[in-house]
C-alpha cells in the first residue's frame, strides 16, 4: 500500500466512525484536525485516533491504553488483541461514556 492508498482507507475508516456517532444519538462529541481525530465525552474524557503515516497504521488511545492497527484483508486490525478497529471504538465509547450506545 502506498501513502495515497493509506490515506484513502483511514479517510474512509473515519468517516465511517463519525457516521456511526451521529447516528447512534450518543452524546459523543468529535473534531478531526490534521491526522487526528479526538472523541470527547460529557465527563470530558476523549478517545484519539490517529493516523500514523510512516508505519500505515492507526492509533487509538483510550481509558484502555494504547492500540496499533494495521490494514489486513479490508479490515483495520489490532495488533495487541485481534479486534477490529469500529468494534473497539464502540466498546471504548461505552467505557468512556459510561452506558450503552445503540449502535446502528
Amino acid at each position: 500500500m502506498n501513502d495515497t492508498e493509506f490515506h484513502q482507507l483511514v479517510d474512509q475508516q473515519l468517516t465511517t466512525i463519525e457516521e456511526l456517532i451521529d447516528d447512534s444519538g450518543a452524546d459523543i462529541d468529535y473534531e478531526v484536525t490534521g491526522n487526528v481525530m479526538t472523541l470527547e465525552f460529557e465527563n470530558r474524557s476523549q478517545i484519539i485516533i490517529n493516523r500514523q503515516e510512516p508505519m500505515h497504521e492507526i492509533w487509538l488511545a483510550s481509558k484502555s491504553g494504547g492500540f496499533h492497527f494495521k490494514y489486513n484483508d479490508s479490515e483495520w486490525i489490532c495488533s495487541k488483541t485481534g479486534s477490529e478497529l469500529v468494534a473497539l471504538v464502540k466498546t471504548e465509547c461505552e467505557k468512556h461514556a459510561d452506558e450503552e450506545i445503540e449502535w446502528e
